[in-house]
């Protein structure tokens, strides 16, 4: 399987730090964000990687991650020229991905415990459709939450006032290539962007968008808070490695 990085946003949430750099690339702990979205994939076998990131910071990961060689990948790279959504930034990477191929793709700003390399087997043995990864929260009200029918969820719904789960969606998605006719289809939203959501919705309505669900802790570093939350943890985790 190949691998795809969304980094792109302007990080409104965590300015003034994101003023003039990518959140992407903001240190959390030793090394910046992008670094663990790239030790995930690695980890779980996946060696060619495309990171889509905005016009302005593409020149900045280059200079970072260059060609992947040094990290036994191979790093292509896409610019997304516009704030079009998640769903935008995904479509990007469609001739990266080819015709047959399942591929995974994770938000960059998603720090998280598990190792992806389970996860990566099970979608593998999926004969079609996509999976996303949940986490149990205390508060999904603040999140995209997941209604679940045994294996499956059917409906995904954002920050609801009434929760049908406490199961959040990630920002850790497996799709098949099918996944870029739906993007093609979907309408953009009240704010003007392609949703993640409705694509996963789309997958949802078919029957064919099942889960997994994270054990370990898992943060979406987007605000200050976060950030030092992922910082603190992957400080502990490289304590507790002897790193």
């Amino acid at each position: 399987m190949k691998g795809v990085i969304l980094a792109g946003g302007s990080g409104t949430r965590l300015r003034p730090l994101t003023t003039v750099v990518n959140k992407h690339l903001l240190p959390v702990g030793k090394f910046p964000m992008i670094h663990y979205s790239l030790e995930k994939l690695h980890s779980a076998g996946i060696r060619e990687v495309m990171i889509v990131t905005g016009a302005q910071s593409i020149g900045l990961y280059a200079a970072y991650i260059g060609s992947g060689a040094e990290r036994g990948m191979k790093v292509h790279y896409a610019v997304q020229d516009e704030a079009g959504g998640i769903a935008q930034a995904l479509g990007l990477a469609e001739s990266f991905i080819g015709d047959d191929e399942k591929f995974i793709v994770l938000l960059g700003d998603n720090l998280f415990e598990d190792s992806l390399d389970p996860f990566v087997k099970k979608y593998e043995s999926q004969s079609s459709g996509a999976m996303v990864l949940l986490k149990e929260v205390e508060d999904p009200r603040r999140y995209g939450v997941a209604e679940l029918d045994g294996g499956r969820i059917t409906s995904i719904e954002e920050k609801p006032e009434h929760p049908k789960s406490n199961y959040s969606v990630t920002g850790i998605y497996m799709y098949d290539p099918e996944v870029f006719d739906i993007v093609r289809r979907i309408k953009p939203s009240a704010r003007g962007e392609l949703e993640i959501t409705d694509v996963n919705n789309v997958y949802a309505e078919a029957g064919t968008l099942t889960y997994d669900v994270l054990e370990g802790w898992w943060t979406d570093a987007g605000t200050h808070e976060s950030l030092r939350e992922a910082a603190d943890r992957l400080s502990k985790d490289d304590g507790e490695n002897g790193k």
